[in-house]
């Protein structure tokens, strides 16, 4: 696969607790010179990547609930509306797994559907994508979540934070990519760290890789 065709499908990610404003600049510099698809924040660095991105193609991405989905949809709405002020055109969030697990369908379709709210009053498109952490999924857990967040409004699924116990698979992607058919985006996230695990992710579904080794996965792609 072409870099450039790659790069469009890649979230380059900073996530990590000590991330500093230099190192989101460098972060932003990146996707602008590689062309990915978006850089992936927290939620306090919304505004300056915006900045820093103003004129670029590169989308900002905002983290909701982030990394383990135990606030309430309340909260997740007011932080995707927050976001979404700072400059965010895509909200990463995560689902409140320990409902998921308990099968309180209602709690989980709720939470999607805050997010998803909030999402659709913006004032320019912006993409909800649910994550779901799949490593602490049974299959039936993961199909329940991934038919609920097309349920809730979202346009992506996504398998994991890149902080649970393991990430993406490509079996994860495949069953995600079955469930919510060909209409929904599917992201594979976590443990993505070269480009042939990179493009088996994509052969098995996915539309979107996140990764916060976005420039080694490039180096295996052809010019």
């Amino acid at each position: 696969m072409r870099k450039t065709e790659l790069a469009k499908r890649i979230d380059h990610t900073l996530l990590g607790p000590t991330a500093s404003r230099a190192e989101v600049a460098r972060c932003c510099e990146e996707a602008r010179k590689y062309g990915f698809a978006s850089v992936a924040l927290n939620p306090c660095h919304a505004a300056l990547a915006r900045e820093l991105l103003k004129e670029s193609a590169v989308k900002v991405c905002v983290t909701i609930g982030f990394p383990h989905g135990m606030t309430t949809s309340e909260a997740k709405a007011f932080e995707a509306q927050k976001a979404i002020a700072d400059g965010a055109d895509e909200l990463d969030m995560v689902v409140n797994v320990a409902a998921l697990k308990e099968g309180d369908y209602a709690a989980v379709l709720s939470d999607i559907r805050a997010v998803s709210a909030a999402a659709g009053k913006a004032p320019r498109p912006v993409l909800v994508k649910v994550i779901l952490e799949t490593a602490l999924l049974t299959d039936g857990e993961k199909v329940a979540g991934a038919i609920l967040a097309k349920a809730g409004g979202a346009q992506f699924v996504k398998t994991s934070t890149g902080y649970g116990p393991s990430g993406a698979t490509a079996a994860d992607v495949a069953l995600l990519r079955r469930t919510v058919g060909e209409g929904m985006g599917v992201k594979a996230s976590g443990g993505i760290r070269d480009y042939a695990t990179a493009v088996a992710m994509i052969e098995a579904g996915a539309n979107r890789i996140g990764s916060s080794r976005s420039l080694a996965i490039l180096e295996g792609a052809s010019e």
